[in-house]
């Protein structure tokens, strides 16, 4: 450690000593031989040890050291490793532009008409419409690509979606404000988009979530954002300018919810709500005076979720909170189980599976933000206002947590 390069000094004397030639006394051709197995296991020890491992710990040094250069090192972590997971070159490393997914929107599609029989939520404090369909920016290697995020944006509100549910984390809004803006040049017009971005907790603060509102404006090229919601209760052992000025999580939350409900009063954003929010840190906010209300909470919801996900739904309901339901169709691993036990409601209405597992969640009183960079599937995805399920259906799909095995929930509840 007392050398100006540590690290170069420890492999000088590394390849010096390995390159020390071994004494070659004479031996039998039994000591030989043992000696030749005992030197190949130590050979391939001495690979691992000296060649594996450094190569390995130095790659994990420098991929941590390159993330903690960026202001938000969680959103880029994501960005890199959710393309990898599919195989997929991230383009945060190797360019935008290069991913294979969404198609190119020609020059000359123009709006096509809204769905037939759409359904809103009206969030209270302004009184707007959230449309209770909407498309997530999130969380598929699609979502990572700038190029592909604005064709997706762009598919989306020409084929008559409206509803943009995007995030400080997702690292994308400067190519979701690129699709919005291009929609609107096409002839979609500002009022109808609902568009909703969420800042992390590792940004909380008063002065913190003032810059994020100003960044995440100028990002998007928009005068307003009609929701802005608090990403997580908390970030864990992760800091915030916040917590670094010695201040507890529930502190951190109330500046921060303070400092946008000014945003609110400025015209900056038209809406706050929170995300993955359980009741006690709702009612923490709705205890403050002289703030916005709380008008949404977005959660995972779908027929699996526990118990105490239904008690937090439920109670935004008394409390007219609106609630936006991410994996509505319960995530990949209960994919299986879903479609053997709605094969045949799909056959009897004539949609599919994943559109009558929105509509149950529609029904169930939520929004919904299946994520998706494929316009065929945005297509069907917003055909789901013309169905409306029965009793017994709808108690058909609660009843599908009854036969699900090892369901994952992200669980809030532990979080000061």
């Amino acid at each position: 450690s007392q050398h100006e390069l540590p690290l170069g000094l420890f492999f000088f004397y590394r390849l010096r000593i390995l390159s020390i030639a071994p004494l070659k006394p004479k031996y039998s051709a039994a000591v030989v031989a043992e000696h030749q197995k005992h030197s190949t296991k130590m050979g391939i020890k001495s690979i691992l040890l000296w060649r594996i491992l450094p190569g390995i710990t130095l790659s994990v040094a420098a991929f941590l050291g390159y993330l903690s250069q960026h202001e938000l090192p969680l959103g880029l972590f994501f960005t890199i490793i959710i393309p990898l997971s599919k195989g997929v070159p991230p383009p945060q490393i190797f360019g935008h532009g290069k991913m294979k997914g969404t198609p190119e929107v020609p020059d000359d599609f123009l709006p096509q008409p809204r769905p037939k029989n759409e359904l809103f939520v009206a969030l209270p404090g302004s009184g707007d419409l959230m449309p209770q369909n909407g498309v997530g920016m999130c969380c598929r290697p699609t979502a990572y690509d700038d190029e592909l995020v604005y064709r997706s944006t762009l598919w989306y509100l020409l084929l008559g979606g409206r509803h943009i549910d995007g995030a400080q984390l997702y690292l994308n809004s400067k190519a979701v404000g690129r699709g919005i803006r291009e929609a609107m040049r096409r002839g979609v017009k500002r009022e109808e988009i609902f568009l909703t971005t969420k800042i992390f907790p590792t940004h909380f603060g008063y002065e913190s979530a003032m810059k994020v509102v100003q960044s995440e404006l100028e990002d998007l090229g928009l005068d307003y954002i009609d929701l802005l919601l608090l990403h997580f209760p908390s970030s864990g052992p992760l800091r915030s300018p916040c917590s670094k000025e010695g201040k507890g999580p529930s502190q951190c939350r109330k500046e921060t919810w303070q400092a946008l409900s000014e945003s609110v009063n400025k015209g900056l954003i038209r809406n706050v709500g929170v995300s993955n929010f359980v009741v006690k840190h709702i009612q923490e906010l709705e205890a403050m005076p002289d703030v916005a209300p709380v008008a949404n909470n977005q959660i995972s919801f779908n027929p699996f979720v526990p118990e105490e996900t239904m008690e937090t739904v439920e109670y935004c309901h008394r409390q007219n909170i609106t609630v936006t339901a991410y994996m509505p169709l319960g995530g990949l691993h209960q994919r299986e189980l879903v479609y053997k036990k709605l094969d045949g409601l799909s056959t009897k209405i004539g949609k599919s599976v994943s559109q009558i597992m929105l509509r149950w969640a529609i029904q169930s009183g939520c929004a919904v933000i299946p994520g998706t960079g494929n316009p065929a599937h945005m297509s069907e995805n917003l055909d789901v206002y013309d169905i409306e399920l029965s009793d017994d259906e709808m108690k058909q799909i609660n009843e599908l947590k009854y036969d699900a095995k090892g369901f994952m929930n992200m669980d809030t509840s532990m979080l000061e």
